[in-house]
């Protein structure tokens, strides 16, 4: 079966009660049993027929055996590290979501679970950084907001070589242009609130296993702390889901072109883009990933300067979050990485004047038009 197809006649794609074409919302809470121990579902939390579609969904995308819906990325990220147990240690990519970054390095460092951030778009960085307690690399790919390139299998092999667990944050790429696991990930994580859903409209998050076993550990973790995604949630993403494809290829089209617009004018300096072919990494995504994706960001020559753009444009919206049929801008020093220390962000790469955006499904002439005249607007000049 194709992606395209996938996404719509993928996981349970009627319902096997009433062969309906849309999933319904099994909005309920408890199950009947026809007597102990005998049932279909027993408690919402445990199952649910409209999130099991869903996770039987997303792991038939990503070629995993499990799939887990959870209320929000970082409840995802949550549930995987909490495989994990103190004085483990853990291998995750410096240039890391900021949400990501603070849940490790001020939440898990009070259960005992140690974290080292590093380059893991350098296998031989990663290699060295490995202990006798480390039990997982965890990496993004590409990276927010430095669009940082992981080579998959490289780190795979180390993973592999060292009996450890490797997880893939696959949010910006998407199952439609990239499946990690087919590269040796043994777990899978997306914040579904992105591309998966769309519309800017549900706040989810998703995680694939590899295997049955690593699927019953998910499980066990899931059912005992109870982050899972409410049925309507579900059934949004389920619907989001089946035009991920054409959403995917519209926005990477629209993307080109406000890159194209970015990369030759003078008041912007560096670009980031795993598309152009100077990109680090450019041609190790190539390989691995079948688009570039709908995220760029860019520098300009302060944070008042990127403060002052962002007032001037007209179809871009100031917002957190990503992904969505509307683009939106942000400055990520003050808004998605703000949590990370500013000596800290300064030594990744992530300056004052560094803005993000998330190229959506204008017309792309309207948003190059947008950027054009909010640059000259304000003589930005770097």
């Amino acid at each position: 079966m194709r992606k395209k197809t996938q996404l719509i006649h993928g996981g349970v794609s009627r319902d096997p009660y009433t062969g309906a074409v849309s999933i319904p919302i099994y909005q309920a809470s408890t199950y009947k049993q026809d007597g102990v121990g005998n049932f279909k579902y027993e408690y919402a939390r445990t199952g649910n027929p409209t999130r099991e579609a869903l996770e039987k969904l997303i792991a038939d995308l990503e070629g995993g055996a499990r799939g887990f819906a959870f209320a929000s990325g970082m409840a995802a990220i949550t549930a995987t590290v909490q495989l994990f147990r103190a004085g483990d240690h853990l291998l995750v990519t410096d240039d890391v979501y900021g949400g990501t970054f603070r849940v490790m390095d001020k939440i898990f460092s009070r259960f005992g679970v140690d974290v080292s951030f590093v380059d893991t778009s350098d296998p031989e960085t990663v290699s060295k950084s490995v202990r006798p307690e480390t039990k997982a690399i965890f990496i993004e790919t590409p990276t927010n907001p430095l669009l940082k390139i992981t080579n998959l299998e490289a780190i795979s092999g180390i993973a592999k070589e060292n009996g450890l667990k490797l997880i893939v944050d696959n949010t910006f790429s998407t199952p439609y242009w990239q499946n990690p696991i087919a590269h040796g990930a043994d777990i899978v994580l997306h914040s579904a609130t992105k591309y998966l859903g769309g519309h800017s409209d549900v706040v989810a998050g998703l995680v694939v296993a590899k295997d049955e076993q690593l699927g019953e550990e998910l499980h066990f973790v899931q059912n005992s702390t109870g982050g899972v995604l409410a049925p309507h949630d579900s059934w949004l993403l389920i619907r989001g889901i089946k035009t991920l494809g054409i959403r995917m290829e519209e926005i990477e089209k629209n993307t080109e072109e406000v890159v194209r617009f970015l990369t030759g004018h003078d008041a912007v300096g560096k670009v980031y883009y795993p598309g152009l072919t100077d990109h680090p990494g450019h041609d190790v995504h190539q390989k691995q990933a079948g688009g570039f994706g709908g995220m760029i960001s860019f520098t300009v020559e302060s944070q008042e300067k990127a403060l002052s753009l962002l007032e001037k444009v007209r179809y871009f919206t100031l917002a957190e979050s990503l992904g969505a049929v509307e683009s939106l801008i942000s400055i990520p020093s003050l808004m998605t990485h703000a949590s990370i220390p500013k000596e800290r962000r300064h030594e990744l790469g992530i300056e004052d004047g560094l803005v993000r955006i998330s190229v959506g499904l204008e017309d792309p002439l309207d948003l190059v038009e947008d950027l054009e005249q909010a640059l000259a607007a304000n003589e930005i000049h770097v």
